[in-house]
């Protein structure tokens, strides 16, 4: 799991060189390019019946943002907190003002009411070390295109995540060996129990016919997991992430793949090919990078950090393809792919 291990927080990405500007630029997101309003809520969820594997004296939290259509009223919500920003920038020695990640204009409206309808779910998971709004573009894309969208921040797993009792950081990023197999399993456990609690909600009316999953490394290779453990979800996108162990799925599968991925994973995508029996597909994007996928590299550009990083950083996280039309490619593609296979 090397490249799991080494540069995995997409928010160290975003900052992992001081900066020469003391004020930020303005920072925002691409627009969603779909005809919904989008609202945004923040969830803290308890699974009582489980300890949390990092922490075993603690229940199995986590931290979920739910996207959907919306009733376009109400303020714009931060894209991340002050206490996760600060710790952030603090923890780089980034000469910015420390609520500047905080401040990135997002295209949802907090705590909006939901549009009427019926509509699929699409379960969103992290790369190792990274917070769930990391995805949040991709989110956003799929919410304006009718989905309700929960990204799980899974707790113990992401650099600087801020839950209601304070700041929780990467737990085993730090630790030696292998210990993101067992947490792959166990975020596939997260995964159904989101489901649960969300299908039980009045605020979304969700079709549980019509749920699929996609995650991002580490959340790809748990996409894979969750499937086969849980057959609510239909269909499901693995972001340059390995397989792990015996996955067996007879739904549809995409991979979508960067060429850093194709080096690190490749053999147990080879291995795991064979076994999925269902619609499938594997695709490289060219020139891209492994975090691609995320918002990170429209932020790096935004703050003018991409000459400062090491060019192997941001030859392996990034790539050389222009940082926009990756992101709208896997929006594309993520969402093509849930209209055909999940939502239909």
């Amino acid at each position: 799991m090397k490249s799991l291990m080494v540069l995995v927080a997409v928010i160290a990405g975003l900052l992992g060189v001081p900066a020469a500007a003391s004020a930020a630029p303005e920072l925002s997101l691409p627009a969603p390019g779909g005809p919904l309003p989008i609202g945004s809520r923040t969830l803290h969820l308890t699974d009582q019946r489980r300890a949390d594997p990092w922490v075993p004296e603690r229940r199995r939290e986590l931290m979920v943002n739910v996207w959907y259509p919306a009733v376009p009223i109400g303020r714009a919500p931060r894209y991340m907190t002050r206490a996760e920003s600060a710790a952030a920038i603090a923890g780089r020695k980034l000469d910015l003002p420390p609520d500047t990640l905080s401040e990135v204009r997002v295209h949802s409206r907090e705590n909006a009411p939901s549009l009427p309808g019926r509509r699929p779910l699409v379960l969103l998971s992290p790369g190792a070390g990274n917070n769930r709004i990391t995805l949040t573009a991709v989110a956003e894309r799929l919410a304006a295109q009718g989905f309700v969208v929960a990204g799980i921040d899974h707790a113990y797993e992401a650099w600087e995540t801020e839950f209601p009792d304070g700041l929780r950081q990467c737990v085993p990023c730090g630790l030696p060996g292998e210990p993101w197999p067992s947490a792959i399993a166990n975020r596939a456990v997260d995964a159904s129990f989101v489901i649960d609690t969300l299908l039980k909600d009045r605020r979304w009316s969700i079709d549980a016919k019509k749920i699929g999953m996609a995650g991002h490394s580490a959340g790809g290779s748990a996409t894979a997991t969750a499937m086969a453990a849980d057959r609510r979800i239909r269909a499901g996108v693995n972001v340059d992430g390995p397989f792990f162990g015996i996955v067996s799925l007879d739904r549809p599968l995409l991979l979508l793949a960067s060429p850093i991925g194709e080096k690190n994973y490749s053999p147990t995508w080879d291995e795991t090919w064979p076994r999925l029996t269902g619609p499938k597909e594997r695709y490289l994007l060219e020139n891209s990078g492994h975090s691609s996928v995320t918002d990170g590299a429209i932020l790096v550009d935004q703050l003018g950090l991409r000459s400062s990083l090491p060019a192997d950083f941001v030859r392996n996280q990034y790539g050389s393809i222009d940082s926009r039309v990756a992101l709208d490619f896997y929006r594309d593609r993520l969402t093509a792919f849930f209209k055909q296979w999940s939502a239909r």
